[in-house]
């Protein structure tokens, strides 16, 4: 690294919570878009956004999908909202040992919010596109840096797969399939 700084766009999708009113409408476009071949199903549950709501008090909470921790948190915080209390997992973004949310519904793999990152580029994600309360809404920011070896897809995904599985156990699955080509 020669500490040059350079500039990258941090991407970001802002949850205004006063707007939404819990239509859905970006779990579905979400997991549409997720769905393998694209658009061709509709599992909410591979969903990489989910609307915690309290229907009763008219409260939804847009949630995006963070990183993948290998541990429970050790604070269990506990949020008042309109008089309500909200445990902290039920605000949270990672997925996690004690939840299901978040996790590949077939493989139990993590999920992760990707921003729709595409080919062709979208203009924005889709549960920004699909928002018609403008709950949600892309913004992007620019950002000086200094440059460091880029980090694939592959090898994130390959971080959370040994995060859940050991290490152990992913070469023993890696061996196997190379047994097998």
């Amino acid at each position: 690294m020669n500490g040059e700084k350079k500039k990258r766009i941090i991407k970001n999708i802002k949850i205004d919570v006063n707007k939404c009113h819990g239509c859905r409408a970006c779990e579905v476009a979400c997991a549409a878009f997720h769905s393998k071949p694209k658009y061709s199903s509709v599992n909410p549950a591979r969903s990489r956004i989910r609307i915690v709501k309290d229907e009763l008090n008219n409260i939804f909470f847009p949630i995006r999908a963070g990183a993948y921790t290998k541990s429970e948190c050790t604070g269990r915080q506990t949020y008042v909202i309109d008089g309500k209390d909200y445990g902290a997992c039920n605000l949270c973004n990672v997925s996690c040992p004690a939840r299901d949310m978040f996790k590949e519904p077939d493989s139990g793999l993590p999920l992760r919010c990707d921003m729709c990152e595409d080919d062709p580029t979208l203009k924005e994600p889709v549960c920004v596109q699909w928002c018609l309360v403008d709950a949600l809404t892309y913004e992007e920011r620019e950002e000086e840096y200094e440059e460091s070896p880029p980090i694939e897809d592959m090898e994130i995904a390959l971080d959370d797969v040994v995060q859940k599985y050991g290490l152990d156990k992913v070469l023993d699955g890696l061996a196997r399939i190379t047994k097998k080509s």
